[in-house]
């Protein structure tokens, strides 16, 4: 399944290449939101919560209550995460809370999982470098995405991987990576970076595997139906 992203910098719709160099940035989010009406999964990701430099509450709020939305960017605590999913959304998405120290936080990730539901979880395992980076991808840990996964997985309902080397190059995705991510966990995984074309798509859904992508739908490179295929 194609679950398209949007992004969200300064009150407006951006794309960044590797979470770094702005690639572009839009006002216009009734456009997208219209555009993505009919699918089934949207991912709405606050960066500014994620990178501490802000947020975009409102926005993610007034987007989430008119999409399907599994939203991420800087839920760190209990009462965020109820508020996001109070404010609409169908899950969270949840990174950096989830690491102390260079390591799974898992008396974390267990309080989550209990006051929300572990089936609200979605714990974002991001890989740069063959390790797993978190804070807006700013920090690099010693784990791999792999030995993450493994630890977490009791605390969560799917997984959302990020391969950051590919992010936003628009030059294809690294499909053993994830295959790898795959082949370690029962939950179900999602797979984001650099996923360009629809080939890629159609190989991820015979694996099981949805597919987030963003770069390639906002430049045109990825056409995309007005009502996805169920």
């Amino acid at each position: 399944m194609l679950i398209p992203s949007i992004d969200l910098k300064g009150g407006q719709v951006v794309q960044l290449i590797q979470g770094e160099r702005p690639a572009l940035a839009t006002d216009d989010i009734d456009m997208w939101v219209e555009r993505f009406r009919d699918f089934p999964r949207v991912q709405l990701i606050d960066l500014d919560a994620a990178m501490g430099t802000g947020a975009n509450q409102d926005l993610v709020r007034l987007i989430a209550s008119q999409l399907p939305c599994r939203v991420g960017g800087g839920i760190r605590t209990i009462d965020r995460a109820r508020d996001v999913l109070a404010n609409g959304a169908r899950a969270v998405i949840v990174g950096s809370s989830l690491f102390q120290r260079g390591c799974p936080n898992l008396s974390f990730a267990a309080k989550l999982a209990e006051a929300i539901g572990v089936e609200n979880v979605i714990a974002a395992v991001d890989s740069k470098g063959g390790r797993v980076v978190i804070k807006g991808w700013t920090e690099a840990t010693t784990l791999t995405a792999v030995e993450a996964v493994k630890q977490l997985e009791p605390f969560c309902g799917e997984f959302l991987y990020t391969h950051v080397d590919k992010e936003g190059l628009m030059e294809g995705t690294d499909m053993d990576s994830i295959l790898e991510v795959q082949n370690a966990t029962s939950r179900r995984v999602t797979a984001a970076g650099g996923i360009t074309t629809q080939q890629e798509i159609e190989h991820l859904d015979k694996a099981g595997i949805d597919a987030v992508v963003g770069m390639a739908i906002y430049t045109g490179r990825l056409p995309i139906r007005s009502k996805p295929a169920p």
